[in-house]
């Protein structure tokens, strides 16, 4: 059952035509086979997970998720286990009591942990190049990165160890990944989701959300991690809107779509303009829409990251700085060193590119824009060439992700539609609250064939 869906594993499960431990059994085996040629998993719950499958096949746990394996970057709480959060420096911290909240809803709706993911040393990068646990491959070229932060929850994904997995998403932590590897991801509205028991990065950035192969796997997730959570996590108060019943309805709605120009097409490779183009003629998608403020918003998001990382770890920075990764060492070290007043300005500036966006919004249904300059790069690669210039893959993966978490917007990113090649995602960027709109955009994609979650090249 390795690419079955979160819906049909769910669907068999319920029925009775298969069992909760007999798939938890053959996802905790496929993990050992291949895993060690991918690197996404740093834990297995192995254990936890065939005691979670008994309940269920036991009829003591039911729900829309039942039997249904997933996996969770290594910054959420999983009771027992510390959360190491991709670094050195906690791995001998306390273990948590409890799951995150998240972990908490997907397991009472029958979905099975079976283990925890790699990612980026406290979320910092796009790479998934951990100094610690190593690389993450992707699975369509293993030669190549995989994406980051959450570069093993969208390679597990990829590679059919798991048919869902949560990540996080501060400046493009779930849409980078996603578009490299092919898969859906969303990140959701600011605050639409609980972020109680995940380790922080940027408290003003933060966002956490799935991955999945389909639209309809990933609104049937999305249903369940859904609700208010104001004991945990006090920003998350919206109670849940379901979407996975309304699928049928929101493919036939009628869309305004627009096409991001200007900054969201600037140095992008010409296979990402094609794929863009691809989806926008799908979308009847003529206008080119320019958003100004969008490079001061990418700088600001920048600012904010560096700010904020850098006083969350100021005090294991002056005691083990030589335990981190000196990739991310420096530019935390450097976020210390930022005054006050560049944080206040990085949040004032919100405003102004909010109201550009609101103004576009008052156009346009959902927005359209790459997920990242270049498809997925070489492990190892320090630079690639924008517009004939050399720059940092690193910093600059982000491109086009920056500006949109700045503000917290929702997005679905979706994988074009490109067998053996390598994946390219777009993003489909609604207004606050509106994950419906993205969604609805990305079925009828899906359902039209534009968009589409291959398996790699070879896969067993």
């Amino acid at each position: 059952m390795s690419f079955c869906s979160v819906v049909e594993i769910a669907g068999e499960v319920r029925a009775g035509r298969v069992t909760a431990r007999s798939v938890t059994e053959a996802t905790l085996s496929r993990i050992q086979r291949l895993d060690g040629g991918i690197n996404a998993f740093t834990t297995l719950t192995a254990e936890r997970a065939l005691a979670q499958a008994d309940a269920v096949d036991a009829g003591h746990v039911t729900g829309p998720l039942a039997g249904v394996p997933f996996a969770v970057k290594n910054l959420f709480d999983i009771e027992g286990l510390p959360t190491i959060a991709g670094s050195k420096i906690r791995r001998d911290a306390a273990p948590p009591a409890h799951d995150a909240t998240l972990v908490k809803r997907l397991t009472a709706a029958g979905a099975i942990l079976v283990g925890a993911l790699n990612m980026d040393e406290f979320a910092y990068g796009f790479v998934t190049e951990n100094a610690h646990d190593g690389p993450v491959h992707n699975p369509h070229d293993p030669t190549r990165i995989a994406g980051g932060s959450s570069g093993g929850s969208a390679a597990a994904v990829a590679a059919g160890l798991v048919p869902l997995t949560l990540g996080s998403d501060t400046n493009g932590s779930i849409r980078i990944p996603a578009g490299l590897c092919g898969v859906f991801g969303l990140k959701p509205t600011y605050s639409r989701l609980s972020r109680q028991g995940v380790f922080p990065f940027v408290e003003s950035l933060d966002h956490v959300g799935p991955f999945a192969r389909s639209v309809e796997d990933l609104a049937l997730a999305y249903d369940v991690l859904q609700g208010a959570d104001p004991q945990g996590d006090a920003i998350c108060v919206r109670e849940a809107e379901p979407l996975s019943g309304r699928l049928d309805e929101l493919a036939d709605r009628p869309l305004r779509v627009g096409v991001l120009g200007g900054w969201f097409q600037q140095g992008a490779f010409p296979e990402v303009l094609d794929a863009l183009g691809r989806v926008a003629v799908a979308l009847k998608a003529d206008d080119l829409v320019q958003l100004p403020g969008a490079a001061a918003a990418r700088a600001a998001a920048f600012s904010l990251t560096a700010f904020e990382g850098g006083e969350l770890h100021h005090d294991d920075l002056a005691a083990r700085a030589m335990d981190y990764d000196p990739a991310v060492r420096d530019r935390l070290l450097a976020g210390a060193l930022l005054p006050e007043g560049v944080h206040r300005a990085a949040q004032r500036y919100r405003t102004v590119f909010r109201d550009q966006v609101r103004e576009a919004f008052q156009r346009y249904d959902v927005l359209l824009a790459p997920a990242s300059v270049c498809p997925a790069p070489p492990i190892g690669q320090a630079t690639m060439e924008v517009d004939g210039v050399p720059v940092s893959v690193r910093k600059n993966l982000g491109a086009y992700t920056q500006p949109i978490s700045y503000i917290g917007l929702p997005v679905v990113t979706a994988p074009v539609n490109r067998p053996g090649q390598l994946p390219i995602g777009v993003q489909i960027i609604a207004p606050a609250w509106r994950e419906d709109l993205a969604f609805a955009a990305a079925l009828r994609l899906q359902r039209d064939g534009v968009v589409a979650a291959h398996a790699p090249k070879g896969a067993l």
